[in-house]
């Protein structure tokens, strides 16, 4: 099945100056959801942003909230960020005690679930997870600060757990995180990865850029 690419661009990356300016600037330039990077300097090494900034830019755009929660212990802020605005939300299985009861929260709250693998998580983590998610984010560098480089062993993990969704039947996206560009995009794409997060990527060049460059991650 041919499936439609999909661009989150990472607001990591972004003017935080200008936060709601710059989200408006990427809806209008054309990207298919808006991606949130929650971090808590605890289980990564950096600290963002918090529920409240998330409520905050929620009027700026229609497109749907793609939040990853970086945090740890994550179940017990999962309300707080579905009640700000989250329509996806999507969570390490190393960041809370049981995985399987984290996504089925989110499922309950009436927001999207997601499981995140970071570079050493493997593929088999999703054995029997993979019939309760909407989403699968396979991180491509190890998370916590943007602009880092791609690992290339992940192209093997995306082409596994692309097999894995396609003999499951159901609808479930694609994911990858870190490193994407205008040359490891079509890499992801052609490995089955079919959501791509660009920070750095999306956001060179200033808001006259940002449709040209979402363009051309989605290779056109």
């Amino acid at each position: 099945m041919t499936r439609s690419i999909l661009i989150s661009p990472s607001i990591l990356s972004a003017d935080f100056a200008r936060l709601g300016e710059e989200v408006r600037a990427i809806d209008e330039a054309g990207c298919d959801w808006v991606h949130i990077d929650v971090m808590d300097g605890h289980f990564v090494p950096n600290i963002t942003i918090g529920p409240g900034v998330v409520k905050a830019l929620r009027p700026h755009t229609t497109k749907p909230f793609d939040v990853h929660l970086m945090i740890s212990p994550v179940d017990s802020y999962l309300d707080a960020f579905a009640q700000a605005g989250a329509d996806i939300i999507t969570v390490h299985p190393e960041a809370g005690p049981h995985i399987h009861r984290s996504v089925q929260h989110i499922k309950s709250l009436g927001v999207k679930a997601g499981v995140v693998l970071n570079p050493g998580t493997p593929a088999k983590m999703l054995d029997y997870l993979i019939d309760d998610v909407d989403l699968i984010l396979v991180m491509s560098v190890n998370p916590g600060f943007g602009g880092q480089s791609f690992i290339e062993n992940q192209l093997r993990k995306i082409a596994a757990i692309r097999k894995m969704i396609d003999k499951s039947g159901r609808d479930i996206r694609l994911q990858v995180d870190g490193g994407i560009d205008f040359t490891t995009a079509p890499r992801a794409i052609e490995a089955g990865a079919d959501v791509l997060v660009a920070g750095t990527a999306t956001f060179r060049g200033g808001a006259g850029a940002y449709a040209d460059n979402i363009r051309k991650l989605r290779g056109g």
